[in-house]
């Protein structure tokens, strides 16, 4: 089982940037489809961006279209989500989700419990 571990969350002022990482300990994720997902304060996990194994094909959900790209590195084994333009509305946990499969599908469409999680890491945009 793949164990995703983020990082590269912090404090940022409105319209700056940030990198995310996903790390996987244990397993590559060569083979894997990864996803990111943020979980606002008081709201429900919501999807953001996928990749599928190879990186050529990625997804993203509508308000971070444009802002962010998800790419990821196989020789770091690690999955990158860049950042930019960063609103308040962005400030949430952000977590990592390493799918069971090699397409984006099979982190938009699984079960929640399909995915392997991380712990998660805090973006705060102040304004």
């Amino acid at each position: 089982q793949v164990q995703p571990v983020e990082s590269g969350g912090g404090l940022v002022q409105a319209g700056g940037s940030l990198r995310l990482s996903c790390a996987a300990s244990g397993r590559t994720l060569s083979n894997y489809a990864v996803g990111w997902f943020r979980q606002a304060p008081g709201k429900e996990r919501e999807f953001v961006a996928a990749i599928n194994w190879s990186g050529h094909n990625t997804y993203y959900t509508d308000s971070v279209q444009g802002r962010f790209t998800i790419s990821r590195d196989s020789t770091r084994n690690t999955v990158y989500m860049q950042m930019n333009s960063l609103r308040r509305k962005d400030t949430a946990v952000y977590y990592c989700a390493v799918a069971r499969s090699a397409e984006t599908t099979a982190v938009v469409q699984a079960p929640r419990e399909n995915l392997n999680w991380g712990q998660g890491t805090q973006v705060t945009v102040s304004s």
